[in-house]
């Protein structure tokens, strides 16, 4: 069952999709990256198999989504949209997981402590721009002070699994995929193997979390 709702924020309407998990443990709440929705392939599949999972999945479309701007602005106001909404995520009175794609991963690591939050999950963390490895985004992954699961793409251009730094994270390879987990055709897995590999590691750190 899904159900949504609007949430005013200091940066304007975000909206919140919820998919009500069964007998459900914690809320993961994940936000979309810079350029896209909570139509990606990695926020989809989630919201689709983990509620069976006893895991109640909110996706979060950020105010400058929801008023159909086409750049997402700037880090500080995607955390104000955040904060915004986090007593609605918080609203089930169960655990809430911060989370997020690429710009929305970011977004989590900056705040999910401050927000108490209870874990964050890292979905194609944006360690650098393209080809800029030396502009690293390590601090805010490192940063978390919170149990921290990133998923990334073995062939990522914002950050490839063997670049990133040793820390209090554990790291899952989606082999082949590119930052928003899509295969080439050479691949030797397809996008079913894929999302399974996803959506296991997910699930199954959510389950060591308790």
């Amino acid at each position: 069952m899904t159900q949504s709702e609007t949430v005013p924020t200091d940066a304007g309407e975000a909206r919140v999709t919820w998919y009500a998990g069964t007998e459900p443990g914690a809320v993961l709440a994940l936000g979309h990256g810079a350029g896209g929705g909570v139509e990606a392939r990695d926020l989809q599949a989630l919201a689709a198999a983990l509620p069976a999972r006893g895991v109640t999945v909110a996706l979060v479309e950020q105010p400058w989504r929801v008023a159909g701007k086409k750049v997402a602005p700037a880090p500080k106001t995607l955390d104000t949209g955040w904060r915004g909404l986090w007593p609605v995520l918080a609203r089930p009175g169960l655990p809430v997981i911060a989370g997020g794609r690429s710009a929305g991963a970011r977004v989590a690591c900056r705040t999910g402590r401050e927000l108490g939050a209870a874990a964050v999950l890292a979905l194609s963390f944006p360690l650098h721009p393209p080809g800029r490895p030396e502009r690293s985004r390590a601090e805010e992954l490192l940063g978390t002070a919170l149990p921290t699961l990133v998923v990334q793409g073995g062939n990522d251009p914002f950050g490839r699994p063997g670049e990133f730094p040793e820390g209090p994270y554990r790291l899952v390879e989606i082999p082949y995929g590119d930052h928003g987990f899509a295969l080439p055709k050479r691949a030797p897995l397809g996008p079913d193997d894929a999302r399974e590999l996803l959506v296991d590691a997910v699930a199954e750190w959510i389950v060591s979390l308790r």
